[in-house]
Formats: structure tokens, sequence, C-alpha cells
């Protein structure tokens, strides 16, 4: 059984915070960590309530799911079996909940075999990778039931980010405020938190409990960083990120306040360590929750596939990653030496499957069709795609993932090859800018060898054509990466970048390639998404397109 424990700063509320990692559909695999995380809470930490993320049953997003009955049925059941099987403490579970023929995102408080209250999403977000207006209504009453003697006001993450449903429930009597929440990772996303959470504190003078998800779902990479803020704005305690742990905060009344009780916070991640931790996870719960026995990577000798390789070997043991590679007639000698290099410190299995007597078959059969046309990225797109039918043949001979290894920089322009090495499963640094490769690069050396220092100097090429430079056909990666970042992620127009500093004629060439590759990527694997946006499920621009095209002369 819980207890409550007075101490000397007056009455105590022990909340347990279950930062769990979920498998979305897994409905009753869901439901048997909320049991073991609450029995946890109960029998070892000894707390009076346990806040879990938003939708916990179905795991988040559970997209189209939420459309079939039975699914919904089963979220029932598993509400049910919540309540029946778990007593002596408090539970504050997130799932979907039909009432009066609309579906809500619900929370409901469970003790002691019965349902003591249901809160319903008041926001429902509806931009970037978020589509909950397709699925919800959205709630307006506040919840707040008491617990060891303190009020506790539930919301559902968005209901933090805008003013309204707080202050809801700080008017209808709440002491605290309880938020459960599926906030997926991008680049600074802890201090946009933090400022939205320091914002409703200053709104309300309550402290929040803020628990979040952590996992990996398809494209979408779960951090974490559960935390607690005081009624002063002050972070007093923060789990980890990028792992899964339940963890107890204390509270204590001092006067006409509930005050947590500080705790040592976890030093905060370089940027490079977040983004890194970020794929690694990513990659992890791809592989496992999809049932894969491992992966297969083309290895170049090249950057991209270097930081792809040690990304795979951290998220799942070196054991279950092979390396293949794949030389060309242009393939430099060193690239394979390099090749081999990443493989033996990482310890991976490697294969070396010359690609040239493949490539003289495709020209021979084609001899005709070309005779007398000039050699040109036809023959390029032919190697790479011989290397494409190699890796999916050993994937469904082992039954391995194959993971591409192109970056943003080459996805965004559709510097890649399709069915060649856009072929695959998981586009593991899709979202990932040139510029940083070469910075998570240099950060994973600094854990141990993994990509040779003369990778990370000489000039990034595809090896495709005799001394070819990407450079040849793309602005450096230094010009190009910030004309990307501002036309993908800030939705500036080509005047805006123009007033920027960047050469008029450049911007409008990335631009046009940019749109043109559209085709391209809807066709490329999914892959984790680490900026405010990827181009995946929050980059939805349509394949035939007029718009940025000159207006016709009048």
């Amino acid at each position: 059984m819980s207890e409550s424990w007075p101490q000397a700063g007056g009455h105590c509320l022990r909340v347990a915070m279950a930062q769990v990692n979920l498998l979305v559909g897994d409905i009753f695999g869901n439901l048997a960590r909320i049991q073991n995380a609450a029995c946890y809470a109960r029998d070892e930490l000894h707390a009076d309530i346990v806040v879990f993320p938003e939708l916990t049953l179905t795991g988040y997003p559970p997209e189209d799911l939420l459309l079939r009955p039975l699914f919904l049925q089963q979220v029932g059941d598993a509400l049910a079996a919540v309540c029946a099987q778990v007593h002596g403490i408090h539970l504050v579970v997130g799932h979907p909940a039909r009432s009066h023929g609309n579906l809500y995102n619900a929370a409901s408080v469970c003790c002691n075999g019965r349902v003591i209250g249901t809160y319903y999403k008041h926001l429902l977000p509806n931009y970037a990778v978020f589509d909950e207006k397709r699925y919800f209504v959205a709630g307006q009453q506040p919840l707040v039931v008491t617990v060891a003697g303190v009020a506790i006001g539930v919301t559902i993450c968005e209901d933090l980010w805008h003013s309204g449903p707080a202050s809801a429930a700080a008017l209808a009597g709440a002491e605290l405020l309880v938020n459960l929440n599926a906030s997926p990772y991008h680049m600074g996303k802890t201090t946009e938190r933090e400022a939205v959470l320091r914002e409703r504190v200053r709104e309300v003078a309550l402290p929040i409990v803020y628990v979040n998800l952590v996992g990996g779902q398809d494209e979408l990479v779960f951090d974490g960083e559960s935390m607690v803020m005081d009624a002063s704005g002050q972070i007093t305690q923060r789990v980890a990120p990028f792992e899964e742990m339940t963890s107890l905060v204390v509270f204590t009344k001092q006067a006409d306040c509930l005050v947590p009780t500080p705790q040592t916070c976890p030093a905060p991640l370089s940027l490079e360590a977040s983004v890194y931790r970020a794929l690694v996870l990513g990659v992890r719960d791809y592989v496992q929750k999809n049932r894969s026995p491992g992966v297969l990577v083309g290895l170049s000798g090249g950057v991209d596939s270097g930081l792809t390789l040690a990304i795979a070997v951290d998220a799942l043991g070196a054991e279950r990653v092979h390396a293949v590679m794949m030389p060309s007639r242009y393939s430099a000698s060193m690239s394979l030496e390099d090749a081999r290099a990443e493989a033996d410190w990482l310890g991976t299995s490697q294969s070396v499957l010359p690609i040239e007597t493949t490539f003289e078959a495709f020209l021979a059969t084609l001899a005709d069709e070309f005779r007398g046309l000039p050699s040109d990225v036809t023959e390029e797109n032919l190697q790479a795609r011989c290397r494409g039918v190699l890796l999916m043949a050993l994937s469904n001979k082992s039954g391995k993932l194959v993971l591409t290894t192109s970056n943003k920089s080459e996805a965004a322009v559709g510097y890649a090859t399709l069915y060649g090495d856009m072929a695959g499963g998981l586009a593991v640094i899709k979202d990932v800018p040139k510029t940083l490769v070469y910075r998570l690069a240099r950060y994973r050396n600094s854990l141990s060898p993994a990509i040779p220092e003369r990778v990370l100097t000489r000039p990034p090429t595809a090896e495709l054509r005799p001394d070819q430079r990407d450079e040849d056909s793309l602005p450096p990666y230094e010009v190009l990466d910030p004309i990307l970042e501002r036309y993908v992620e800030g939705y500036c127009s080509p005047e805006e970048i123009i007033a920027a500093g960047y050469a008029p004629e450049v911007v409008r060439r990335v631009i046009g390639l940019v749109d043109r590759a559209e085709y391209k990527r809807r066709q490329s694997p999914p892959g984790i998404r680490i900026t405010r946006r990827a181009l995946g499920r929050d980059w939805r621009y349509p394949i035939t397109s007029g718009f940025g095209r000159p207006a016709p002369k009048v």
C-alpha cells in the first residue's frame, strides 16, 4: 500500500514519473509495462500516485489505428484491467476514450478498482508531426482529484503550451499540475519546454510535474526528459534523457505552497551528444520493435556510411550489424581501406562485393539502347543501383534491414539515386545536414575510434566517375546547409534568403533542386527526425506543383 509520510515541512505527497518506452498498437504489452511501473512505484518508491505519458495504452501516435473499432474496444478492456489489477496507488493513464459518439485524447485517474476521474485534452495540435484533429474532439472541462490530501490538476501535453487549461485547473482548486506528454525530440526542444512550463507557472503559480514518453516510433524519437518545476519557475528535478525509468518526486506543504524536494539533475547534453543519442535510440527501437534480426550497411569509406555504421553498432551491438563494401572501378584504394578500418574498429562482420562485373553486365544489356549516346549520370546511377540490388538481395536472404546512408543535404536536393543508395528500410541520417554529420562523426570519435581522420578531412565524393567531388554538383555544404535550413525549416522565401547574404543564383538553384526532388523523397525510406522540420511526416508537398514559377507577363 502507498503511504503518505509526514515530514518536518508538512504533509508529504510522493509522485512517481513513469518515463516509459511504449509500442504503438501493442495495447496489452503496454498494459504490462504500466503494471510493472506502477507496482515498482508503489512497492519500491512508496509513491501515492504514478503518472504515465500521453496515450499510454496505445502508444503515440496511434494514427489510423484509432479508426478501428476493435482497437478502441481493446483499449477499454486494458483500462478495465489496469483498474482491476493494480491497487494501493493512484495511476494517471493516457488513452483514447469514446463518449457520446466523440473520440477524445484522454487521461484517467484510477485507484483501487475504479476510475475516479477522466480528463479530455483541451488543445489538439495539428501542425508539424501532429495530426490530432483528424481523430479527436477537444475537451472543455478541468479535472482535479485529491490524492493524499493534495488537489492535483490533470492536463495533457499541448494543454500546457497555451494559456487556458492550466488556469482552469487552478480555478478548480488544483495545488499541483501533472502533465502527460508525448513530446518528440528535436534539437533545442529542452529549452523550449522549459520556457513553456515557466510561462504556465507564471500564469498559475503552481508546481508542475511534466512526464514525457521515451523511445523511437517510426520517424519520431521521444527523449523523455521528464521534469519537475516549482512554483517559482525553477527546475528541481529532471529524469535522464533517452532512458526508460520511473523516478520519484517528493512534495511538502509549506504555508500555502506545495514544494518539491530538489534532486540532483543530470548534466545537460551537448547538441552533438543529444542528437547522437536520439539517432541511436531511433535505430534501436525501429529495428527491435519491427523484430528485425539485424541490419546491413553499405560501407563506402565516406563519412555518411561511417557515421551510420557507428550509430548502428551503438544501437544494436556489433554482432547484429554487417558491413558490405562494394567498390567500383572509380573507388579509390583509400576508400576501401577506410571502410575496412571502420568495420574493424567497430567490430562488425564484413563482406567485400566488387560491383564491376555486375556493372559490366548492365552496360552490356543496355549497349544497343545506349549506342551513340555519351556517358552521363545514367551510368553513375547504374553503379548505385548495382549496390542497391546487392544490398536488398542480402536483406531478403538474411532478414536484416538495410540502413541507407544519405544525409539531409542530399535528400533535400535529390543528390541520391532512386533504387540505388536510397534503397532500404530506414534512413538513419536523413534529417542530419552534412555539416552536422561531420560534427557527429568527431563527437563519436571522441568516445572511441570509429571513423579515420582522413575521411573527415578529404573532400566528399560519390566516386561514380573519375575525380568526382560533391562540389562539382552542389554548392559547398557550408553554403548549402544554411540555405536549406532557411527554406525547409524556416519557411523563408528566396528573397528573404538572398537578403541574408546568399548569392541569388545559388539560392534559386538550390530551391529549384529541392522542389524538383519531391518525387524522390516520396519514395525514400523513413528517417529519424532530429530537426524542427524533417523531410518526412511534417513535410507534405505536392509532387506536381506550379508554385514558384514566374508569373505570366501581362
